[in-house]
């Protein structure tokens, strides 16, 4: 088990991590969600011990780690930029953490190969990493980790570089090999849609905090605050900022939707309102949805989705439809929401209200 007891990190006059508790147990794997500049990296070089934190403990299986070096634990990390050894092949690069450790000849060839079957590399296992891809030297990175056994596995956004393919079954099979071994396995991603697809357990992070820690789709569904909500959508959340009167919703004192059933219970006043793209469309999905009037400022076709940016009681929010759908700009719409998804914050930006429909 890996636990952050109160861990700050402050440079200078910047604080890169606020006060923060996490627990994280054996075989887990479990998801740093958030934006560039959120945290994430900064946090993963506190868990394994290349950077020592202002304040706070950090302990493993109860043992207090907080001042050991990296060179003593039982990490191995991956980040986005590989890193390999140029001299070597791509088999000793593989090789070089149980060569370390003093493994046998057999262990190491049957470990090497592997891993190297299962990145993609059998056919490259001589060559040196000057002589590869950036995607095959990134799996080359992901592979030594992998033979390394190590009880805590830090992967910083490792499937950036790969092709589509690979890294579809990469995110299947790499929490399967590291839950097998009993690892911790902490993996960095920007990317909403890639943590629901890892699934596991996900902490969302923002401006050096974590917002929320549990299971990725109770996160995802149930988000504690508006920080948490915004930082699992992609694309960006819908939002307005509305007072509650009533039955209805008002934004710049006219009626823009009806309270849901769900949120019927909360007490008049201001309140922000939020839903994801793909809760707005140009057909009503549900008798329960609100139609409201909108203008379109730009349509994006990509592949078989359009992204649609509609200006809407003045503010700029985003529609996910599925085909193509070439809008000029300037044209007046009708568009509905689906307000069984709507969610509801409070002026402190924490959840309000009872539980949405949100099974997608």
């Amino acid at each position: 088990m890996l636990e952050l007891k109160n861990i700050t990190k402050v440079v200078g006059a910047d604080t890169h991590i606020h006060p923060t508790d996490l627990v994280l147990e054996r075989g887990s794997l479990n998801v740093l969600l958030g934006p560039t500049l959120s945290g994430k990296t900064s946090l993963m070089r506190l868990m394994a011990g290349l950077d020592k934190p202002t304040t706070g403990t950090i302990s493993f299986d109860g043992k207090d780690v907080t001042g050991v070096r990296v060179q003593d634990r039982s990490v191995a990390m991956v980040y986005q930029q590989f890193i390999n050894y140029p001299a070597m092949t791509v088999y000793e690069n593989i090789a070089s953490p149980m060569r370390i450790s003093g493994k046998d000849h057999a262990t190491i060839d049957r470990e090497v190969r592997k891993a190297a079957e299962l990145m993609k590399l059998t056919p490259y296992l001589e060559r040196t990493p000057l002589n590869l891809s950036g995607g095959q030297q990134q799996r080359t990175a992901l592979a030594r980790a992998i033979v390394k056994n190590a009880s805590l596995v830090l992967l910083d956004e490792p499937l950036a570089n790969l092709d589509y393919k690979l890294r579809e079954e990469l995110r299947e099979e790499l929490p399967k090999l590291f839950a097998a071994a009993g690892s911790i396995f902490v993996y960095a991603t920007t990317e909403p849609q890639e943590a629901l697809l890892l699934g596991g357990n996900t902490a969302t992070l923002s401006q050096g905090r974590i917002s929320q820690f549990g299971a990725t789709i109770s996160v995802y569904r149930k988000p504690a605050d508006l920080a948490t909500a915004k930082t699992f959508a992609d694309p960006p959340l819908n939002t307005l900022d509305v007072l509650k009167s009533g039955n209805g919703f008002e934004h710049n004192g006219l009626s823009v939707l009806p309270v849901p059933a769900h949120l019927a219970g909360i007490a008049d006043g201001a309140y922000t309102i939020a839903f994801h793209p793909h809760h707005l469309s140009l057909a009503r999905p549900h008798e329960t949805a609100a139609p409201l009037k909108a203008r379109i400022i730009i349509s994006e076709i990509a592949g078989s989705e359009s992204f649609i940016h509609v200006d809407c009681a003045g503010s700029r929010w985003v529609m996910l439809e599925h085909g193509i759908h070439d809008i000029e700009p300037d044209t007046a719409i009708e568009l509905f929401v689906d307000t069984r998804h709507l969610m509801a914050f409070g002026p402190d930006g924490r959840a309000i209200g009872g539980s949405a429909v949100r099974g997608a």
